[in-house]
């Protein structure tokens, strides 16, 4: 009776969030705290409806944080933002509880559709240019992820499939040499709307083309295709970010290096290979090596998301507190026991479990390779202490990446992943 009831109730919080963020926007346009409230408790129903404690307070962190920080940017739909935030939190909250594949597709489409409106706000007006720019990246992203998608579900042909699938989630989320798009648009946008894209927006595709990826089985040749695009996308952001003087476009760079990181992840599950259990869970000797980088992957993606929010609002204000510019960096470069260092270590672990050790190798040189543009960053934008929304917002994010210090949040996500749900039927 109860695993009847359970979904029922779960699909009833859900349906009750998207009533309340369609209303909020609705409203939003004549009282714009209606927008803020209405995402609020959207978040709280998807909350309550994860299966994972441990990810849906991180997810609803994030959103919340990137909620907050939307306060600063004055724009036309003011209101409405809120709600686009609130229904990109919502999906990424649900998109490990769906158990289908069309559920798991739309989860995406609520996260990237936002983006399109997101990246156009700026004070007073809108971005239209880089805004269009964005757009049809991401259309082609979107069409890509879903051709793959279908035609491994459908039995298609497995290896244009997964090739198509790659190709489609390396465009949305900026792995090169697909990455072409993310240093115009994140130096030519306002950094606020930039730091939800850079954080928030990168969940989903990843969730989605990992829960995708462990339904099947794929020749060895697919995965070292895989492992060589995280390498290649791992130079090629750190090589950029050395390079780069502006603040936005280095955090560009940075965005392509730590998307070639959790790209290793993917090549992981690809190697595992269907390790999926009808539960739900993992299991077997490959399925310890899945679940490690499911962790590692997670955790990476979060250290990314609150670290982009920081610097971005650090770069919108004109500085923050140096000591948390300096903790945000650190956890970039993967200095323990800090949030970033965690995602990095469970991934070298997966790696080394499916043999990978070359590609594991890869990504230690690149935390070394990155320090100097990272600290340089830090130094550039850390500034005294002042009472602003800018400096709470970056207090924020420095206490969840210095969450791993004193709390066990590592072990609670580790045993979290025992009821998150792989695979998709």
């Amino acid at each position: 009776m109860c695993a009847c009831v359970l979904p029922t109730f779960v699909t009833e919080l859900t349906l009750a969030a998207l009533v309340i963020l369609t209303l909020g926007a609705a409203f939003s346009y004549k009282w714009r705290g209606v927008g803020f409230a209405s995402a609020v408790i959207a978040l709280i129903l998807g909350l309550l409806a994860a299966k994972s404690d441990a990810y849906g307070v991180l997810v609803f962190a994030v959103a919340l944080i990137n909620l907050i920080s939307l306060v600063a940017l004055d724009n036309r739909i003011k209101g409405v933002d809120y709600c686009l935030v609130g229904l990109m939190g919502l999906a990424t909250l649900t998109v490990f509880t769906v158990q289908s594949l069309s559920l798991v597709l739309a989860a995406l489409v609520l996260v990237s559709v936002p983006t399109y409106v997101l990246v156009m706000l700026r004070e007073g007006g809108a971005n239209t240019e880089i805004g269009l720019k964005y757009i049809v990246f991401m259309v082609f992203a979107t069409v890509l992820f879903f051709i793959g998608a279908v035609m491994l579900a459908a039995g298609g042909d497995p290896v244009l499939g997964y090739v198509l699938l790659i190709l489609g989630l390396s465009l949305e989320v900026g792995v090169a040499p697909l990455h072409e798009w993310v240093p115009d648009v994140f130096a030519a946008a306002d950094p606020i709307p930039i730091s939800v894209i850079a954080s928030l927006a990168k969940i989903v595709p990843f969730v989605a083309a990992l829960r995708i990826i462990t339904s099947f089985s794929f020749d060895e040749r697919l995965v070292l295709f895989t492992a060589a695009l995280a390498a290649f996308s791992m130079f090629a952001g750190n090589i950029g970010a050395l390079t780069a003087r502006e603040h936005a476009r280095v955090l560009a760079y940075s965005t392509v290096a730590n998307m070639g990181y959790v790209l290793a992840c993917v090549a992981c599950g690809a190697a595992c290979g269907a390790a999926a259990t009808p539960a739900g869970g993992v299991g077997g000797a490959s399925g310890s090596e899945l679940a490690l980088a499911l962790v590692g992957g997670l955790l990476l993606l979060f250290a990314n998301s609150f670290g982009k929010i920081g610097f971005f609002n650090a770069i919108k204000g004109e500085g923050s507190f140096s000591p948390f510019m300096f903790i945000l960096a650190f956890s970039f470069i993967g200095v323990p026991p800090l949030l970033g260092f965690w995602g990095k270590f469970y991934i070298l672990l997966s790696l080394v479990g499916v043999g990978y050790l070359w590609l594991a190798a890869v990504l230690v040189l690149n935390s070394a390779i990155s320090i100097p543009y990272y600290v340089r960053l830090a130094r550039e934008l850390g500034v005294g202490w002042r009472l602003r929304l800018t400096d709470v917002v970056v207090f924020i994010v420095t206490m969840f990446t210095l969450a791993t210090v004193a709390l066990p949040l590592v072990e609670w996500l580790v045993k979290s992943m025992g009821v998150l749900s792989l695979g998709v039927m």
